[in-house]
């Protein structure tokens, strides 16, 4: 569990310190499938803009995505001509593994991928990863959806994106404007962290990285693009559709269970004069009680609905105590979610069993508050039990939330021995982030001019 102000694993952004000579400070990603016609002007014309504009050495990839024309070959002559560029071959298909497999094998601070058209304009690119090499932000999107962008598209393409960016805003709450134009960056403090939490391998991939980022806490920075659509694009947008709509599915209902471990990519806050220690008030408070506010608003509207639905066939006590217990359940579960914090299904037993210790108390002082009433007048009007019964509730809230804060739901920071659920095939740690996830994807080595495969010139 964790507040606003505990750490993550991420350490606070700063920015990237000067790099000796030759270093590539970006690393642009090219992924590619048989893209024999249209490979060779593309990154000609990008290494032109990088070697004219770009004020870093850089380096371009072209991820070579198990293509079955001349596309490899095309791509070893680029890397034989062109000193910062180099070329990578994947035995599978999938742009979403093409980026996790080269990004994880890259040295360079900031990564960064664009699709092989080019129809982003070159232009944004150096307002792309600026923010990244600032220490600003930890991801960067091209929008072509900010009213600042210039795009020329048909129709049909403009439909089905905006129809895709209001899926994700209402099922994901995703506040991002663009998931799947082909212009993105991130930092590789932030990939290696990141990325091994991303199931997908395909297009869906875009989408389910800035979810989870944006879930966690990342800073997400957007650039408005000038777009102009591939005609000859070779997309197929039903199939491609149909596959994004079920990693929504699949990525919002492991939001909705807790499963995963997002608290461990979060950055701790940095210069906001609003997160800065104040004495004597507890870190995270301000925000806990106005969770806990907001739940307790709900929860005893709930717990006031269900006393009247009871009170119709049995009497008071027992009415009080049948819907005290049923949102004392709900308000438990409510708390540990969105108040204070705590993911996954761990605890959640325990967590539960505490709480009805707290319902305990809240029982006996609502419960003696009815009693009280009943020996005062023997037959009290259903509003002055309600009114008793508010009074009672409010004094019970202000212990339950100290109780919780206490007891149930402590800060334990960093030294809490209880393990984050999962997400994934592969657990991921702090300190082996980088490790594991590399042991999880395709083992890659540089492809050079003179290293020949049969299997690969066809």
């Amino acid at each position: 569990m964790r507040t606003d102000s505990s750490p993550g694993t991420l350490p606070a952004r700063e920015h990237l310190p000067a790099a000796p000579a030759g270093t590539p400070v970006l690393d642009v990603v090219i992924p590619v499938y048989n893209e024999e016609k249209d490979l060779q002007p593309c990154v000609r014309r990008l290494h032109e803009h990088l070697d004219r504009t770009f004020p870093y050495a850089f380096r371009i990839t072209i991820a070579d995505n198990a293509s079955t024309d001349t596309t490899p070959q095309v791509a070893w002559q680029l890397a034989a001509q062109i000193p910062e560029v180099t070329s990578f071959r994947l035995e599978q298909k999938g742009r979403g593994r093409a980026l996790r497999a080269v990004w994880s094998a890259s040295d360079a601070p900031v990564l960064a991928y664009m699709d092989v058209d080019l129809s982003t304009d070159l232009n944004a690119l150096l307002p792309l990863v600026a923010p990244l090499i600032s220490g600003h932000s930890d991801l960067a999107i091209g929008s072509r959806l900010a009213r600042s962008s210039r795009v020329v598209r048909g129709p049909k393409r403009e439909f089905i994106s905006r129809a895709y960016n209001l899926i994700l805003r209402g099922s994901l709450q995703a506040r991002f404007s663009d998931a799947q134009c082909g212009f993105k960056a991130i930092r590789r403090d932030v990939a290696q962290i990141l990325l091994p939490l991303v199931e997908d391998t395909g297009w869906f991939f875009d989408t389910e990285m800035l979810v989870l980022a944006e879930r966690a806490g990342l800073r997400i920075h957007e650039v408005p693009v000038d777009w102009v659509d591939d005609p000859d694009s070779t997309v197929h947008i039903v199939r491609t559709a149909t596959d994004d709509l079920k990693g929504v599915w699949r990525v919002g209902r492991a939001l909705a269970t807790g499963s995963l471990p997002l608290d461990r990519i979060a950055r701790p806050f940095g210069d906001d004069p609003r997160d800065r220690d104040i004495e004597d008030v507890p870190k995270g408070l301000a925000r806990q009680l106005v969770g806990f506010c907001v739940v307790g608003a709900l929860s005893t509207l709930f717990y006031l609905l269900l006393y009247s639905g009871f009170r119709l066939f049995t009497g008071s006590q027992t009415a009080n105590a049948l819907a005290l217990l049923v949102s004392a359940v709900a308000n438990t579960a409510a708390n540990r979610r969105l108040t204070f914090g705590v993911r996954g299904r761990g605890g959640a037993v325990r967590h539960q069993a505490q709480g009805l210790v707290v319902f305990g108390i809240g029982l006996a002082l609502t419960s003696g508050s009815l009693a009280a009433l009943n020996a005062a007048t023997s037959e009290p009007a259903h509003s002055t039990e309600l009114a008793v019964l508010v009074a009672a509730n409010l004094a019970a809230t202000v212990l339950r939330f100290l109780l919780f804060r206490a007891w149930v739901f402590p800060d334990r920071r960093e030294d809490d021995p209880t393990p984050v659920a999962s997400y994934g095939p592969t657990p991921i740690r702090a300190g082996d982030a980088a490790d594991s996830w590399r042991d999880t994807t395709v083992q890659l080595l540089p492809v050079r001019p003179h290293d020949t495969d049969a299997r690969d010139l066809r």
